[in-house]
């Protein structure tokens, strides 16, 4: 009899294998930042209802109470570029002239990767007519800015 040594018998290399297990591990990693990416967003959205409101209601409060300069201060820079501050305060000063307003819906979405508010109100305007108005809210130098021509 030989002696011939034991070897254990070949195994076949199973890279499929090892490259599917890399592939879930990176697909679960990319779920979690998606989902990571989607929990950030909406908080930021939902965080920016109660601001998005404040900064239109403060806007319009200026605006009723005769407040032209006040209201001015609280324009997006883009809407302060096309009024200056003397043309705004005659503009809010032009009959039927804004008399009170309320507050009918706030919406936050993210537009580019940034925060947009649009809030919906109505305007009472002297001589007791009433409209519908929709103002953009921008986030602009750490706060909330009335954007576009707000009525």
């Amino acid at each position: 009899m030989s002696s011939a040594q034991w070897s254990r018998p070949h195994r076949p290399r199973r890279p499929a294998r090892v490259g599917a297990a890399v592939a879930a591990a990176t697909a679960g990693v990319c779920c979690v930042g998606v989902a990571g990416l989607g929990v950030w967003n909406v908080q930021t959205v939902r965080q920016a209802d109660g601001p998005v409101r404040d900064a239109a209601e403060t806007f319009l409060t200026d605006l009723t109470a005769g407040d032209a300069e006040a209201a001015y201060r609280r324009l997006c820079a883009s809407a302060r570029s096309r009024w200056s501050p003397i043309g705004f305060a005659a503009w809010t000063r032009t009959p039927p002239v804004v008399t009170g307003h309320q507050v009918t819906d706030v919406s936050v979405s993210t537009r580019g990767g940034r925060p947009t508010g649009t809030v919906a109100v109505r305007l009472t305007r002297d001589g007791g007519g009433s409209e519908h108005r929709d103002l953009t809210v921008v986030r602009e130098d750490d706060g909330w800015r009335i954007c576009g021509d707000p009525y």
